[in-house]
């Protein structure tokens, strides 16, 4: 999953990370702890919500971590839940974090759109 490291391991820094920065972040779903995909869900505080997911593996550079792609950017609320709960439905052990944050960065490692 994340290299070597477990997902609960990850999610938990994450959480830690971002709540030591004065966000506000939570695990709202747990999910597998050894190898359980994570999706971060972003509330931008101004009724829009970003969704970042795993990256697909043939996108990754071979020596990464954990990297994600951007799936929604801004989008409504009601579109990210959709596309959250769809993926619960065929990965009962993913991993969701709900982060508030104002801004675009929610730091973390993103494949590069391809042009």
């Amino acid at each position: 999953m994340a290299g070597n490291l477990r997902s609960d391991l990850w999610c938990m820094a994450f959480v830690r990370r971002h709540n030591d920065r004065g966000n506000m972040c939570v695990v709202a779903k747990r999910g597998d702890p050894i190898a359980g995909q994570v999706f971060i869900e972003v509330d931008h505080l101004d009724g829009t919500r970003s969704l970042f997911t795993p990256a697909p593996v043939i996108s990754r550079p071979d020596d990464a971590g954990l990297v994600f792609q951007a799936r929604f950017r801004r989008a409504e609320p009601d579109k990210v839940r959709d596309r959250i709960l769809q993926e619960q439905r065929f990965d009962p052990d993913l991993w969701v974090i709900s982060l508030d944050l104002r801004d675009d960065d929610p730091g973390i490692d993103l494949v590069k759109a391809s042009t």
